[in-house]
């Protein structure tokens, strides 16, 4: 959970509500053709023979999943259980006393359809501070720079990125084990992760084509990350008996910088010599990021220099019991998934994403003037970003299928299509067909898909919560893709 400000991960950007995030199955009605087209008779036929075989049948969606699913079915769910008492979560609050950390507000718990999260042992009144963490309590390049590492690192050429040092630290602390001043904080923290970098090939290719190629280029980046970072490790044995390749695997690196890609908190430091000139903003915070994410929720949450404490303050008041919420940010599924490795339940912001490549399968290629209409909208800002939402076909999608749609005398008007003005209704009629053909044609690929993703779990075993969440996230979009061919059925050409 990070904080999405000046280009940094995501975590405590937005908000606090007291409100449950439930996985619900989805069922979509059966809708019919706004046009004629035997294509898309195909299509459509393909799609809802997936949904009859499918609504009812009993699929997996990692625990979570199932547990949200049972709970949206039975209309209750078991009780949630307190934390507090196990020894992980006395040990942590133990450490974090001895750091000055004094909490009575929130406490451990294991929610059914969330997984362990924070509780409110009483009514929380609107603006109270939730959570004030001391630095002291803060894991950041400060707290890597005292360490044994420190050294090692203000001597090493080139400097490290801060990044880097933070993982490397979480790996040779978490080796240390019982020697290490962090294992309460160490013992809590997620052994894997389920975001992409640690998902298989044959996993990867079910994601929908954009997500799909930034979860293979996020896999490469830390496969990079990991080799270029070899001569540094190996100037690190001296601190070990163990042969370092044997502490500072590719796994123990790719498990560190998942740590903090998913859990850090924006706190900017002032930029040191010893470290290269990425911006040193990470800082893990013990128990804060025990919160879990909800998409529709509000606090305030900074790093107060007065206090010298991380701080987050409700802006809404919250029911004793209730469970604390933070928001990541307002991100859609597709990038909770990739970057926090889950998909998020009535998300307002999830999203199904159109490329370039979809759109040109129904444009006309003899179309004399595609190539200039294409420099037009990417001079424009029009073709990353084209999207199917909760409420239908964006307008950035609808714009750019009207500047597509332009005929030869119409063209010049194409500065009003961008403004968002009405050139004619037989271009407003053929940027309609358009995105109704685009909108079929990922229902259809998307019901092909999911079919692909039931048969490869029934016959891979050992593949269990990574194909789930692919599962999830594209049951989601075929949700928003029935909504948007509802939408567009009812939508008719406008005159000028």
């Amino acid at each position: 959970m990070s904080v999405d400000q000046e280009g940094a991960p995501g975590f405590l950007m937005a908000a606090l509500l007291i409100t449950s995030v439930f996985f619900k199955s989805v069922e979509l009605k059966p809708f019919l053709l706004p046009f004629s087209l035997q294509k898309s008779y195909d299509l459509f036929d393909r799609a809802e023979f997936y949904w009859t075989k499918t609504r009812n049948m009993k699929s997996k969606h990692g625990r979570t999943g199932r547990r949200r699913k049972e709970k949206s079915e039975n209309g209750s769910s078991a009780a949630a259980v307190s934390k507090s008492h196990e020894d992980a979560y006395k040990q942590l609050c133990k450490w974090l006393k001895e750091r000055g950390f004094q909490d009575d507000l929130l406490r451990p718990v294991e929610f059914p359809d969330t997984g362990r999260g924070l509780a409110t042992t009483r009514f929380i009144q609107p603006g109270e501070l939730l959570i004030s963490l001391p630095v002291k309590c803060l894991l950041t390049t400060d707290t890597v720079l005292q360490s044994h590492l420190g050294e090692y690192i203000k001597s090493w050429s080139p400097p490290i990125s801060p990044l880097l040092a933070l993982c490397v630290f979480l790996v040779t602390e978490r080796h240390a084990e019982d020697r290490s001043l962090w294992k309460p904080y160490l013992a809590l923290l997620p052994e894997t992760y389920t975001c992409p970098v640690y998902w298989e090939d044959e996993v990867l290719a079910f994601l929908p084509e954009p997500v799909k190629q930034k979860a293979v280029e996020q896999k490469a980046e830390v496969q990079e990350f990991y080799a270029s970072s070899l001569p540094f490790f190996k100037a690190l044995q001296p601190l070990f008996h163990e042969d370092i390749d044997d502490i500072l695997t590719y796994d123990a690196l790719r498990w560190a910088w998942c740590s903090v890609n998913t859990r850090t908190v924006y706190m900017k430091h002032t930029q040191k010599d010893c470290f290269s000139s990425q911006k040193d903003i990470y800082a893990l915070a013990p128990f804060l990021d025990l919160l879990n994410h909800s998409p529709r929720v509000q606090v305030d949450a900074a790093f107060n220099a007065k206090s010298q404490c991380y701080e987050i303050r409700s802006n809404v008041g919250c029911k004793r019991y209730d469970q604390v919420f933070i928001c990541y940010g307002p991100h859609d599924n597709q990038r909770l998934l990739l970057e926090y490795g889950f998909v998020a339940a009535n998300n307002p912001h999830r999203s199904v994403y159109v490329t370039k490549e979809i759109l040109l399968l129904f444009v006309p290629c003899k179309d004399k003037q595609l190539a200039k209409k294409l420099s037009l909208l990417d001079e424009h800002g029009f073709i990353e970003n084209l999207t199917f939402g909760a409420d239908g076909p964006s307008w950035r999608l609808l714009t750019a299928a009207k500047l597509l749609c332009l005929g030869t005398e119409e063209f010049t008007y194409w500065k009003k299509v961008l403004l968002g003005a009405i050139v004619s209704e037989s271009n407003e009629s053929r940027a309609l067909q358009l995105v109704r053909k685009v909108c079929f044609h990922l229902l259809a690929e998307t019901a092909d898909i999911l079919k692909e993703i039931s048969l490869f779990r029934r016959t891979n075993k050992t593949f269990v919560n990574h194909p789930s969440l692919v599962e999830a996230l594209r049951l989601d979009e075929m949700k928003i893709l029935q909504t948007s061919a509802d939408t567009l059925k009812n939508l008719h050409p406008v005159s000028p």
